[in-house]
């Protein structure tokens, strides 16, 4: 029994899910999509704005931090870049026609933590780090915020404890912010993350805990062992409304570059977006922006690998993290390690679930095929589940759903961008044999 209901009830309330159960791909349209954010209280506008005014305020601590910000001014951006070669290999690759202009989002180039962790994670752990300081009253928000990272500081924040599940990414990036602040940080790490992400949190000082179980076990066991002290934080990837907004202030700084490069989003100008998907904190966040900024001229995609489909099996029957891929047979076992979750969040389901277009979800082969072809083409070089979004063009332009027509009609004078999610940071070894295997798959075509 699955929440009630043996397995074959659930297949003939929602026939799609014998097609997830077989890992196949699927395209899932959402036909409760509407433009809520205006209604949507969990999230106001003003908390996304302080949000980003609190990240101006530590601009100067970040930039004495880490010099690679330096040229930023202490700013943790990433580049947008057209990205037309790999559009027309796209193309030429799959056999389809994908409108409108094809633009990257390169969160893989975010400093410090080399994916979009780096927002909402980090912002998450300044945020503690301000409170904490406020209120020991060794900070005021007037201050030169540089001055959190001297010794005096670190010496204080050394006093408490940080603690978060992770299957890769949002470990590294609040492991580092982390333990440059001078916290003691514990990193709860599934089974699917990569050993180099560990070794490289361990390098800089974090505690790694390593768990033979799944995401969702791993943020158990972390809230479980954060709860034995008075002074430790516990991140909470699976209910966290820090990050949440750390993400969505995203879509306020792509409003701007989207404007420098001249690029319209109206009506007839549709923006069409695609966001790998884990436990849905990132692209839940990130799509919640884009619906305040862009309303209804933005459609938001959610993309998963074909053996983790959590957050459209919990969109999609509206249970959330009542059910996981588990229940259904299903392995949740991936190449894309930052995707690899079983149970998906409540908290962004409840408010996402009227919000975004669909979720499609893509085979482990096709994200290193296009690894390769991301290389050859424009020579910049992502992980593997950063290359979930890059499937949503080829998949959209190959659907015809009678919703979708209008959408794909307008696209001509379009814009589709796929979010790249992490990738600098992944070591060259390692890099390199993804980028031979995708080689392979490719030449086996």
């Amino acid at each position: 029994m699955i929440a009630g209901k043996p397995i074959d009830k659930w297949i003939e309330e929602y026939p799609l899910i014998k097609e997830l159960v077989e890992t196949k791909e699927v395209f899932w349209i959402n036909r409760n999509s509407q433009d809520q954010t205006k209604d949507n209280v969990a999230v106001g506008i003003e908390e996304i704005k302080e949000a980003e005014t609190r990240l101006h305020r530590f601009s100067p601590f970040i930039k004495a931090s880490f010099p690679e910000t330096e040229s930023s001014n202490g700013l943790i951006e990433s580049p947008l870049v057209d990205i037309e070669l790999m559009k027309n290999r796209l193309e030429d690759t799959y056999d389809c026609r994908i409108k409108g202009n094809l633009l990257l989002k390169c969160d893989n180039e975010l400093p410090i933590a080399g994916s979009i962790k780096a927002r909402g994670g980090i912002y998450e752990v300044l945020k503690h780090a301000e409170k904490l300081a406020i209120e020991n009253k060794k900070l005021s928000i007037t201050d030169d915020y540089s001055k959190m990272s001297s010794k005096e500081f670190k010496e204080f924040f050394s006093d408490y404890s940080i603690a978060v599940g992770s299957t890769g990414n949002l470990g590294l990036s609040i492991g580092i912010i982390s333990a440059e602040l001078g916290f003691n940080v514990t990193v709860h790490m599934s089974h699917d993350a990569k050993e180099w992400k560990k070794e490289l949190l361990r390098e800089k000082g974090v505690k790694v805990v390593e768990h033979a179980s799944d995401f969702s076990k791993a943020v158990e066991k972390g809230r479980e062992e954060c709860l034995k002290s008075d002074t430790c934080y516990f991140i909470d990837d699976e209910n966290s409304k820090d990050l949440f907004i750390g993400y969505a202030v995203a879509a306020f700084r792509l409003k701007k570059q989207l404007d420098r490069m001249k690029i319209h989003v109206d009506e007839n100008h549709p923006l069409v977006v695609y966001l790998p998907c884990g436990v849905g904190g990132g692209p839940g966040g990130v799509a919640y922006g884009l619906k305040k900024v862009f309303g209804e001229n933005v459609h938001c995609f959610f993309a998963e690998p074909t053996h983790s489909p959590s957050m459209l099996l919990g969109l999609m029957t509206d249970k959330h993290d009542q059910i996981s891929v588990q229940d259904f047979g299903i392995d949740n076992r991936t190449a894309a390690d930052g995707l690899a979750v079983g149970r998906p969040s409540r908290f962004v389901g409840q408010i996402v679930k009227k919000l975004i277009s669909g979720v499609y979800t893509v085979d482990d082969d096709e994200l290193f095929k296009m690894l390769a072809l991301l290389v050859d083409c424009e020579n910049i070089q992502l992980e593997p589940s950063a290359l979930a979004g890059m499937y949503g063009p080829v998949q959209l332009s190959k659907t015809d759903d009678v919703s979708l027509v209008k959408l794909n009609n307008s696209l001509a004078s379009g814009t589709q961008l796929v979010w790249a999610t992490g990738g600098s940071l992944v070591p060259e070894k390692i890099m390199v044999e993804d980028y031979k295997k995708g080689k392979t798959l490719l030449h086996s075509l």
